[in-house]
């Protein structure tokens, strides 16, 4: 009796305690040693985080239980991989592209940089980009920056190489699907800043400055994007001589001079110095710069210290007037880290694909180091009252003016635009030849 009572008394312990297990939650295994993806496949669709996840920038839900841990994304640690046309540290188009991973780095905790610097056929000769690339992947890269047009082939030879890996084009068309040069890579994003609005400053600070009625411009090789920057610069001095100055158009004298190549390489490209010289010496008394070097700059500095006052803008590097700070009027410059910032937090996000985005200034301050793509900042060398002109003329633009409207004909007289038509940003990207009014090449010697 005594041992059936217990049994029956043990049996009814057991059972209560299976009925109270079933009703805890289970346990959720969450692993420790889950490997974290060192590249996101730009190929695969964008992807969710599990439901349990909580992104690290939105707050934590007040349904979240307070004793359970909030799960964060599985992010991934980026380390960039750039590759520099020119030296890290020219005052120029390189150095704003590292720069810009400075203010990445800043700006997203954990980012790493690696990169290459002269990266161009002369500087490394038996060394392609695709090459460059891959060993900066060696190193750890899981994210490539291409940063010249000049990069263009190894550009879309290691992104169709390395599909898994998301590749930065900056400067590019590659996948701008209304260019002429459209390829579907999924893998790849184009980046540009709308420059040609700062170029239309430079011009303006030009035309508001010479006194001999001759501008200079200073540029790199031949293309596309050269001619419509070139071509800009000219339609914000011919603007401003003509509205602002009072001056005939007829009076403006505006040469391009190219050297070949984006910097000075000797024995390949013409001298920088020679060319700023040749301009100064025949009676050019503002020279712009459209290279990524100061030569323009550094030249004007010490025909002024000779005793002839000429002036000269600089291009690319927001610092660009440091070298010679008296004689500089200004510099247009690029500002990549946002456009940066943009792509490599969708890489973060598992959200990033195919795209092309010429980006335009905010016209609400075109400084913002957070916002603006483009900028220019004032030289010591532009007086008062061209400055203040020149914010007159930046409110304009601000406030829609388009340069790009015709009646416009191209240097060989073509008609370009139409009385009143606007350019579309086909015909602006693929400018066939400098402007009407213009001197200076067109199109590169075959």
């Amino acid at each position: 009796m005594f041992k059936k009572t217990t049994w029956l008394f043990i049996s009814l312990i057991m059972i209560l305690s299976v009925m109270l297990a079933a009703c805890e939650p289970a346990a959720t295994a969450v692993p420790t040693n889950a490997p974290v993806p060192t590249s996101v496949p730009a190929t695969a669709a964008p992807t969710k985080p599990a439901a349990t996840a909580v992104p690290t920038t939105a707050p934590v839900a007040t349904s979240v239980p307070a004793t359970t841990a909030p799960t964060k994304p599985a992010a991934t640690p980026l380390t960039l991989g750039m590759l520099y046309v020119g030296p890290s540290n020219d005052k120029g188009w390189s150095q704003a592209h590292f720069d810009a991973a400075q203010y990445v780095i800043s700006k997203m905790p954990g980012t790493k940089l690696v990169f290459v610097d002269k990266a161009n056929t002369s500087d490394r000769p038996g060394t392609t980009g695709v090459q460059l690339a891959e060993s900066l992947l060696a190193q750890g890269a899981n994210v490539i920056v291409f940063t010249s047009d000049d990069m263009k082939d190894d550009a879309i030879a290691f992104t169709k190489k390395h599909t898994d890996i998301p590749v930065i084009f900056a400067s590019g068309d590659t996948v701008w699907k209304d260019g002429k040069a459209y390829q579907d890579l999924p893998n790849m994003v184009n980046i540009m800043g709308r420059m040609e609005y700062m170029k239309f400053l430079a011009g303006c600070s030009a035309a508001l400055t010479t006194k001999t009625g001759q501008i200079g411009f200073l540029g790199p090789l031949i293309n596309d994007e050269t001619r419509r920057l070139a071509s800009s610069a000219f339609l914000g001095a011919q603007y401003c001589w003509t509205k602002y100055a009072g001056k005939n158009a007829a009076d403006l004298k505006f040469k391009v001079t190219w050297i070949g190549f984006w910097f000075n390489i000797p024995g390949m490209t013409s001298d920088p110095t020679q060319v700023s010289n040749d301009f100064f010496n025949g009676g050019y008394d503002v020279v712009i710069s459209g290279i990524d070097t100061t030569e323009a700059l550094v030249q004007a500095k010490k025909t002024t210290a000779a005793g002839k006052p000429v002036f000269a803008v600089s291009y690319d590097f927001a610092n660009g007037c440091a070298e010679a700070p008296a004689v500089c009027l200004g510099v247009p410059y690029f500002n990549w880290g946002p456009l940066y910032v943009k792509y490599l937090t969708q890489i973060q996000n598992g959200t990033f694909k195919q795209a092309f985005e010429w980006a335009a200034p905010d016209w609400k301050n075109i400084n913002s180091a957070d916002t603006s793509i483009v900028g220019f900042n004032k030289g010591q060398g532009l007086a008062a009252d061209a400055s203040a002109t020149l914010d007159k003329f930046t409110a304009e633009l601000a406030g829609g003016l388009n340069l790009w409207k015709g009646p416009l004909s191209l240097q060989d007289g073509t008609a370009y635009l139409k009385d009143g038509e606007a350019a579309t940003d086909i015909q602006i990207w693929y400018l066939p030849q400098l402007l009407k009014g213009m001197d200076g090449q067109s199109v590169p010697t075959k």
